[in-house]
């Protein structure tokens, strides 16, 4: 036999052979019927013995075969087979189904891969799509809204098992248009089932919940305790185009009944984050029980609420991690492109009793509320209320004015407007609405403004007197402020009466001002066919290529009318304002209003001239009727002092009241 007929015959021997140890080794079997690819996954490690006895089938407390061994498990090791990757949707992008959105589910981790809502319209002008909500997040690894992250038997130490690396079963006899079901099953180290874990998503038509059950089954012979961590929603985009409104939020109840709120937004967490403060980002309440969380951007939210088990107020068995940020530029100054926030909740040690027994499963319910944040969905449905998920919309407050005083008064606005939207009928413009809700506010506090202003010129009028008491008693402060009120008091003039009726209406417009910007029905909503087409963006009378601002780093890419407009009409007013003379005034104080009637009119078109054009719509009509308010008031002052001139006088000391002639005196008397 040659030397190259013995090669031959070595060389198919030895390709044999490898292709028999090849099939022994299962890599052609497969044990999905989807034909998908087996990857096996170790997880936590710890000492304990071995055990590979017989196994037996008994029924579970559902009544199905579980899988039950007769001693030991191999706990020392967690494992599972990681199929290759699924995909399933749920729902609808097209409104006329009358599902609330569309879904797009993954098998990695079980998670949301992408929301999108069926009613509303992205931001693109040229092009709009239907809204994306909620997004994977880009970070070292891709991040799933509601993907589960990571399972551990709590009585025996370890790594915890990553449940995100593990593409799930999707069992597509239980999945269709409106339900998708995942299972994952984790085997001890000599393979025997050990744990089972079951994700059931499901939506209804005309509804803005979606409900997500964790159920977790003990298939072993002992008894265990569990725990697993889940990822709360994430991915919102940023809504607004003046400044990140985006933040996450947690409410918790009080043993009253009550609801409190906490809330960290993106600039405080990017904050956080950089310097490495986990324990800034955590929000907590001491004296309340969680409830629900939730991440935000202006106009939409994503409510996460895990349901109580039984009649109970609160979940006894889930807690909420800190808020969690991402961002893969992070040492830059501003945040890039693909910065957003996120969190998680993680349930508590969940006691699982041996296969076959009544408490060898359990089952949590979470609920995602994935919509707008709009005061008639949060107050018409009686759970949305009970639950407080109006927390959830952005309130504008002061030092002179809390936030529950606000919440009030905004709500009440919001109502108003909407009413007078729809009593517009086909002709409804919100618009028109804020220009006339504004004029109205003018009018009825027009009482108020006019005796602030009349007290303000009356105050200025006093200039000279006022400052040759400090010059002369300069020296002796207590002296100077006795004798200043004394002349206050003497002419009939009050500095209190000047400033409190602008106290009073600073809470009312502020709530104006937060009920346009926070209003969700303005999205969207057009004042202009031709102009101002979307309340809720810059009006944009017409686009060009986006330029950037040197040195300020704004990008600008339309020319925006109404905050010109709004710095003209403001300039006016500055006009109009009662201004002391340079002969009634010091003349450093006479500079300073002169530097403040042309840096406002300028500041607040800068500032504004991205704002929303509903914003800024509602600021030049506000200004606007104050030119006309100012006017009024002006002409008033004016007969007023004409009237002293010939003989008339106030019927009071109070600014604004009846004026009667003085009676004649008699040439004799009688």
């Amino acid at each position: 036999m040659s030397a190259k007929t013995v090669f031959t015959v070595f060389l198919a021997g030895f390709v044999g052979l490898c292709g028999f140890l090849v099939i022994q080794s299962g890599l052609f079997d497969n044990p999905d019927p989807s034909h998908q690819t087996a990857i096996p996954l170790a997880s936590q490690t710890s000492p304990g013995g071995a055990g590979d006895q017989p196994q037996t089938s008994q029924p579970n407390a559902s009544g199905a075969a579980a899988t039950v061994y007769g001693s030991d498990y191999d706990f020392s090791s967690l494992r599972a087979t990681n199929l290759s990757p699924a995909t399933h949707t749920i729902g609808s992008v097209y409104a006329d189904t009358g599902f609330k959105f569309e879904l797009e589910l993954t098998s990695k981790g079980a998670g949301i891969v992408r929301a999108t809502l069926s009613e509303f319209k992205d931001r693109d002008p040229e092009e709009p799509a239907p809204l994306v909500l909620l997004s994977p997040i880009t970070d070292k690894r891709t991040i799933y809204s509601l993907a589960n992250n990571s399972f551990a038997l709590v009585d025996i130490t370890g790594k915890p098992f990553p449940l995100y690396k593990l593409n799930w079963r999707l069992n597509e006899s239980q999945s269709d248009s409106q339900k998708a079901t995942f299972q994952a099953t984790l085997t001890d180290a000599a393979g025997k089932d050990a744990i089972r874990l079951t994700k059931v998503f499901s939506v209804t038509r005309d509804s803005y919940d979606i409900q997500c059950d964790v159920t977790v089954e003990n298939l072993s012979d002992r008894e265990l305790k569990t725990m697993f961590d889940m990822q709360g929603p994430g991915g919102l985009g940023i809504e607004s185009f003046r400044g990140d409104m985006r933040g996450v939020i947690a409410a918790f109840i009080k043993n009253d009944g009550t609801i409190d709120s906490l809330k960290i937004d993106n600039a405080k967490l990017r904050k956080f984050k950089k310097a490495g403060d986990t324990e800034e980002m955590q929000l907590r309440h001491k004296e309340a029980h969680f409830l629900w969380a939730a991440v935000t951007n202006k106009y939409f939210t994503a409510i996460l609420r895990p349901v109580p088990e039984g009649d109970g107020n609160w979940p006894k068995n889930i807690r909420m991690g800190p808020a969690e940020y991402y961002d893969t530029d992070l040492p830059a100054k501003k945040p890039g492109d693909d910065d957003n926030n996120s969190f998680s909740v993680r349930t508590t040690d969940l006691a699982l009793a041996p296969a076959g027994a009544a408490e060898a499963t359990k089952t949590l319910g979470f609920q995602l509320y994935l919509g707008p944040k709009d005061r008639d969905i949060f107050n018409e449905t009686p759970l949305y209320k009970r639950l407080g998920y109006f927390h959830a919309i952005d309130f504008r407050s002061c030092f002179c004015c809390p936030t529950q005083l606000i919440r009030f008064l905004a709500f009440g606005i919001m109502a108003i407007m909407n009413w007078m939207y729809a009593a517009m009928g086909p002709a409804g413009n919100y618009g028109i609405v804020i220009m006339v809700l504004v004029f109205m506010m003018r009018l009825i506090l027009h009482p108020v403004t006019k005796k602030s202003q009349v007290s303000m010129m009356k105050m200025q009028k006093l200039g000279p007197m006022t400052e040759e008491i400090k010059k002369k008693y300069g020296n002796n402060k207590a002296e100077m402020q006795k004798q200043i009120m004394k002349l206050y008091r003497d002419q009939g003039v009050s500095p209190v009466s000047s400033m409190l009726p602008m106290m009073i209406q600073m809470p009312i417009w502020i709530s104006l001002w937060t009920a346009v910007s926070a209003s969700v029905e303005l999205r969207g909503a057009a004042f202009l066919p031709f102009w101002i087409t979307d309340l809720s963006a810059p009006d944009a009378l017409f686009r060009f290529e986006a330029i950037t601002i040197p040195l300020l780093g704004w990008e600008i890419d339309s020319f925006n009318l109404l905050p010109l407009l709004m710095g003209v009409v403001m300039f006016l007013q500055q006009k109009l304002m009662p201004h002391a003379s340079s002969q009634q005034t010091n003349p450093q104080v006479a500079q300073q209003q002169k530097m403040m009637m042309i840096m406002m009119p300028l500041m607040f078109p800068i500032m504004l001239y991205k704002g929303a054009s509903g914003v800024n719509l509602y600021i030049l009509s506000s200004i606007s009727a104050g030119v006309i308010e100012q006017i009024v008031i002006r002409k008033h002052i004016r007969e007023k002092e004409a009237a002293e001139s010939v003989g008339l006088v106030s019927a009071t000391k109070k600014t604004g009241g009846k004026v009667k002639k003085k009676k004649p005196k008699p040439f004799f008397k009688t």
